[in-house]
């Protein structure tokens, strides 16, 4: 274990490990480091605590001094003299017309250098730049090419979900994120709904892809050809997060999506099972090839209401067969007369049952056949 302090140069950069020497600095405090550039004056967000040996990266730089008032005043003229800087350099590269575009500006603590930091699509001849810069402020002066993502981190802003950029809030270091995670995770793959304001994709991919990875060692995959409560059937789309998987079964003509979850299913193969099936089942070997028959659970009854009960369902009355099989009870008083009285129903019941069921159908009239010379009015053709 290693006694550090964690200090922070800027409120977008990274967090570094320090050598406190001794000092109780605790969070908050202003303080002198030395680092690779010289001396930096930064803020301490975490004092003095122990870490893992593996986690400091040697040498480790010493903590100088907790800040002075002097250093305070120091460092309050270095950020104006910041923006300052930055904004004669950006009218002697408009000036140049060169293809490159500042971001910011930094001076060093003892005024020793400035480091300006610009981005562009490719490399960029800067020479007579930092010559022309080096005469205007007398000092040593570092041009350095940085990527959009860094970019993003330094100036900030708000990304698609309403909060401030992860890379400027607590990332320190830049994951790679792939076209992959996006697709594991059953996301659109358009470039423009996964990308943030920096125009990669976005750092949140990242965060759930190793629960998604799990997740998918136990899901089958889609195009699989399983066996299902309902029949056998190939799968067509996954729900990762609420274990379930969409079928489309093959069996009893039913193509209709259904879903079941991933314990009810079980994986025969993929598409090339699922031609097998086919074939064989058009053969009729399906036992021959292997396939089981499949066993569909009966559903499950319905609990019907009770008859004594209000809300019973009423039972209706058989509707009246139609066609040339079902009884015509009008057939036997066609001709009666309009104001004659209607027979009793003992009497239409005797005469329904003396006249056959079924009437006999006069034949139709043969098809008139079109005659096709005949154009325009009934006219024959040439006349």
């Amino acid at each position: 274990m290693t006694e550090v302090a964690s200090v922070k140069f800027n409120d977008k950069g990274k967090v570094y490990f320090f050598d406190p020497q001794g000092l109780a600095v605790t969070k908050g405090d202003n303080v002198v480091v030395e680092t690779a550039k010289g001396l930096e004056y930064g803020t301490c967000v975490y004092g003095n605590h122990n870490v893992n040996d593996n986690l400091v990266v040697q040498p480790l730089r010493p903590v100088i001094r907790l800040s002075t008032p002097s250093d305070d005043e120091r460092a309050a003229t270095n950020k104006q003299r910041n923006i300052d800087a930055l904004a004669l350099c950006q009218e002697r590269v408009n000036a140049a017309g060169l293809p490159m575009k500042l971001v910011s500006a930094e001076y060093a603590f003892d005024g020793s250098q400035i480091l300006f930091f610009f981005t562009s699509d490719g490399r960029v001849d800067f020479r007579d730049l930092v010559r022309e810069l080096a005469s205007l402020f007398k000092t040593h002066i570092k041009l350095h090419q940085i990527g959009v993502r860094d970019e993003a981190k330094m100036l900030g802003g708000l990304g698609v979900c309403g909060k401030q950029f992860c890379c400027s809030q607590f990332l320190s270091d830049f994951h790679p994120v792939s076209i992959k995670m996006a697709k594991t995770q059953g996301l659109s793959l358009n470039p423009v709904k996964i990308s943030g304001t920096c125009g990669r994709l976005m750092c949140c991919l990242k965060y759930e892809e190793d629960a998604y990875q799990d997740l998918v060692k136990h899901a089958p995959k889609v195009d699989s050809f399983v066996e299902t409560p309902s029949g056998k059937g190939s799968i067509v789309g996954i729900n990762l997060l609420r274990g379930t998987a969409k079928v489309r079964l093959e069996e009893g003509g039913d193509m209709t999506l259904k879903t079941f979850p991933f314990t009810d299913l079980d994986v025969l193969g993929g598409k090339s099972r699922r031609a097998e099936y086919q074939s064989a089942k058009a053969e009729g070997r399906l036992e021959e090839a292997g396939f089981k028959p499949s066993v569909i659970r009966p559903s499950e009854p319905r609990l019907l209401p009770d008859s004594s009960s209000s809300f019973a369902p009423r039972t209706s009355a058989p509707a009246p067969q139609r066609g040339n099989n079902a009884p015509n009870r009008n057939n036997n008083q066609r001709n009666r007369p309009r104001n004659a009285p209607k027979p009793a129903r003992e009497e239409r019941d005797a005469s329904d049952a003396a006249e056959p069921a079924i009437r006999p159908q006069a034949p139709r009239p043969e098809p008139v056949k079109k005659n096709n010379n005949r154009r325009y009015w009934g006219k024959k053709r040439g006349e």
